[in-house]
């Protein structure tokens, strides 16, 4: 009997709007009331639900039983409360088979509560008076400044017709696919007043459910201007907030759409400047691809003592000062600053390193205090640019340097002192592309706690980012097509694949103006569609950053285009090829792929076009080195530049750097004779970077040399250049193919045989057979400037220019050396056969 009086009074007090009608029971019996929320989960689309397509974007569906528990009508407007401070007015709905304790939500509503499937909100029905709005300003985004039309604004009344908008707050619309926000400016109400509280639950069932009834309240209010005091100009789904800082209750009064309320739309350049959020905070963490393990440190590092700093001071735990994220520039590091002030609710102050540097005394060391006496009120410090803020002291070039780096180690020092008052509340957060070149007293433990690598993305990675990019945009590409394309994006940072989409998306406008350059804008925006072709025309023309300074434009060369040369082409394709395209095979036998591969052979016999063709066909990073290139007269820099070589071929890998004419930088050790010793420290430099504590990994070292007697015998052992393929010159069949391949385009008279050539070219390099063809075309233009073809005295006169150029001394010099490198081995008996020796 107890149990039924209490639930009668919970009836009665929750139908007289009593108190607060929190939403934290599920299907339990209903006098099992208790101070908890619902947990959120995704939208379940339904078919049989008879909605609106419009309004289900801010449906919250909740169980038939929950409802009736906390007297929520079917149709009517509640509010929901998350723990971030931010709240939405969505429409309750049943769902049959719901699960209890839960509510769904789409994922715009999620956006706009900064809530993710599984956080817990709170759910409250409206009981305070609900207004109709007669007039509404709305402000625009500034990437949506094109659509304040006519036609838009029409549009925006017709999508937010029976909407329930909230003071300061943001609403999202989809218009031809594009994802719009707008900010709620201000509204003028004028029309009936009307309490959710008389509503019946006959009437809870009418599909128009925030439809004013007229009849409770025949005179009209006099109008009312309320202004909204924005919250952020930045209008975004995550940033949605209000005018007090305490949200607003259910009791409050709340201002609808309806046919007869006029809209204004206005651009964000009306906007007071000093009232303009920082664009970066429209970021979360759904927006980050390709970084979830990083993701999930920050989460732990740095989201828990800024949102529960009570429980480091009980345990007795100083909660983390400082975390430094450093990684290739466009991998996300400022992104991520961004994003974690949105996600916890905290302000930011950016400080980027250069802008507050000036030229009077003391000044500079004054506004770095003042931005971290900011940064304690507002919780949270961005340093951008750490290494141009804080060098290394005994590197500064002047002593406002040493003094700057000295200011800022005494602050964060501070911040967990006795008179810092919320010391458990700052957190400093670096983002640098140098760390190496930042003071070491900063990144010990107590200033930097926590230093977090941003890397290149994998294949993974990448696809997580092409998916995000591609999100906002009209695109028809499959999985496994997208699939592909990250796949051959090696050494594509995040700001590279969204340059790659950004250009793609250009390609698809460009390709439908061109067919039907007469289509109206709306026509446009319904018939552009980002295809496969797209995004494979923009990886084109769009490097990765990385590669920018090093790029070369690789010839079109494929391995068809090279005639004989089989086993050479095999051992190139397993020491390159199959260890990316079967890493498992190589996993299950236990073994490394070679790290390095070196072809010697006569001059003139393909070794650099082979190496042209291996990095078309591997679709591979490939960074070309000619050896003296890299020596300079100035001590130390000739190792400096190898250096930076093999870090950028770590960065982008896997990659392949080639060497060509390798014997001009790693020459046996002292055969220079140079007193400076330059060439030794940088065969030295070579082979340390080649084998030594710091792995080399994903990266292959591939080599050309004519000389590889005077190559130093450190570089050739196994674990450096584990392959060495002899290129000799071609063969009967070898040259029968290369004529082949240069004879497919010129065209030839009846008499010329082409193995009459093939025999009379015996000694003949490549090179020199090539130089056999384009003579005897030019011996044509110059008898006939008319020559419709080649004949084969043109072939007589060139064989007779074009004399083999490799004398027979050098030929044995290789001979001798086969036989001297006792590891090499033969792949077949014939002489025209490639050798490599096996480790």
């Amino acid at each position: 009997m107890s149990s039924s009086k209490g639930k009668g009074k919970g009836k009665k007090r929750l139908s007289e709007g009593e108190g607060d009608r929190s939403a934290s029971v599920c299907d339990e019996p209903e006098s099992s009331v208790t101070s908890g929320g619902f947990t959120v989960t995704d939208f379940i689309e339904r078919a049989e639900d008879k909605v609106p397509k419009r309004w289900r974007s801010y449906l919250a569906q909740m169980s038939v039983n929950t409802m009736k528990t906390l007297s929520i009508c079917i149709g009517r407007p509640v509010l929901i409360s998350s723990s971030a401070g931010q709240q939405q007015v969505c429409v309750a709905w049943p769902a049959s088979q719901f699960p209890g304790r839960r509510v769904g939500l789409q994922s715009s509503t999620q956006s706009a509560l900064r809530v993710t499937s599984g956080s817990r909100v709170t759910v409250q029905p409206i009981t305070g008076a609900l207004l109709q709005a007669e007039h509404l300003r709305l402000t625009l985004r500034p990437e949506d400044k094109v659509l304040n039309t006519e036609e838009f604004r029409s549009y925006l009344l017709r999508t937010l017709d029976a909407r329930v908008l909230l003071p300061g707050g943001s609403v999202c619309v989809s218009y031809f696919g594009r994802q719009c926000v707008l900010g709620v400016d201000s509204w003028l109400s004028g029309l009936e007043q009307l309490s959710i509280q008389q509503s019946t639950p006959e009437r809870s069932h009418d599909p128009s459910p925030l439809t004013p009834d007229r009849s409770h309240d025949p005179s009209p209010l006099s109008p009312v201007s309320t202004p909204c005091k924005p919250s952020d100009p930045v209008l975004s789904p995550s940033e949605a907030s209000f005018t007090d800082g305490c949200g607003r209750s259910p009791a409050d009064t709340f201002y609808t759409v309806c046919s007869s309320t006029t809209l204004s739309v206005c651009d964000p350049d009306e906007r007071d400047e000093a009232e303009e959020g920082a664009e970066g905070s429209k970021v979360t963490y759904s927006m980050i691809g390709g970084l979830s393990g990083q993701l999930q440190v920050i989460k732990e590092t740095i989201e828990l003592p800024l949102k529960h700093p009570e429980l480091f001071k009980n345990y007795g735990i100083p909660p983390p000062r400082g975390v430094l994220l450093y990684g290739p520039p466009g991998t996300g590091k400022t992104m991520i600053g961004r994003a974690i002030a949105n996600e916890v609710g905290a302000h930011m102050s950016v400080i980027n390193g250069p802008e507050i540097m000036s030229k009077f005394y003391g000044e500079t060391e004054g506004r770095l205090m003042c931005k971290c006496v900011d940064g304690v009120e507002e919780t949270f410090m961005n340093d951008q640019k750490l290494d141009a803020l804080c060098p290394r002291r005994e590197g500064a070039q002047n002593e406002v340097e040493k003094r700057l780096v000295a200011t800022l180690l005494t602050l964060m020092d501070g911040i967990g002192s006795v008179r810092c008052v919320h010391s458990g509340q700052l957190l400093v957060l670096g983002a640098t592309n140098r760390p190496h070149a930042l003071d070491p007293a900063l990144r010990r433990p107590g200033r930097f706690d926590k230093e977090l690598e941003i890397g290149v993305p994998g294949a993974d990675g990448r696809m997580d980012i092409l998916q995000k990019q591609l999100r906002s945009m009209p695109c028809d590409v499959s999985t496994a097509e997208l699939q592909e394309l990250a796949d051959a994006a090696h050494g594509y940072v995040g700001a590279d694949l969204a340059a790659v989409c950004k250009e793609a998306g250009l390609h698809a406008l460009r390709r439908v103006l061109g067919s039907k350059p007469v289509l109206s804008d709306v026509q446009v925006m319904d018939s552009v569609k980002v295809m496969t072709s797209d995004l494979r025309l923009a990886m084109t023309e769009v490097k990765p950053s990385a590669m920018r300074e090093v790029a070369i434009d690789v010839p079109k060369v494929r391995w068809s285009d090279i005639g004989g040369m089989e086993e050479v082409k095999l051992a190139l394709k397993q020491a390159v090829e199959w260890p990316l395209r079967h890493p498992e095979a190589f996993s299950r036998l236990g073994i490394t792929p070679p790290k390095g591969v070196l072809l010697y052979g006569p001059p003139g016999c393909s070794k650099t076009m082979i190496a042209k063709a291996l990095a078309n066909e591997s679709q591979l990073n490939f960074l070309s080195i000619k050896g003296p290139e890299l020596l300079s007269k100035y001590v130390g820099e000739s190792e400096r530049a190898l250096r930076e070589v093999f870090r950028k071929a770590r960065t982008v890998a896997p990659s392949i750097v080639f060497f060509d004419e390798i014997d001009a930088l790693a020459a046996a050790r002292g055969s220079s004779g140079q007193a400076g010793g330059v060439a030794d420290r940088v065969l030295a430099q070579l082979l340390t970077e080649m084998d030594g504590i710091e792995q080399l990994k994903d990266v292959t070292v591939l080599a050309a040399t004519n000389r590889p007697d005077m190559i130093d015998k450190a570089l050739m052992r196994p674990g450096r250049l584990d392959r060495i393929i002899y290129v000799p010159l071609p063969d009967a069949d070898t040259r029968r193919e290369i004529f082949t391949l240069q004879l497919r385009n010129m065209p030839i008279h009846p008499s010329v045989h082409l193995e009459d050539l093939v025999t009379r070219t015996e000694r003949y390099s490549g090179a020199e057979i090539t130089a056999v063809c384009r003579e005897a075309a030019l011996q044509a233009l110059q008898e006939d400037i008319t020559a419709q073809h080649v004949s084969a005295g043109h072939f007589d006169c060139a064989l007779n220019t074009v004399r083999p150029r490799i004398p027979q001394t050098l030929l044995q010099t290789y001979t001798s050396y086969q036989q001297k490198t006792r590891r090499s081995t033969r792949l077949t008996t014939t002489t025209c056969s490639p050798h490599w020796r096996t480790s």
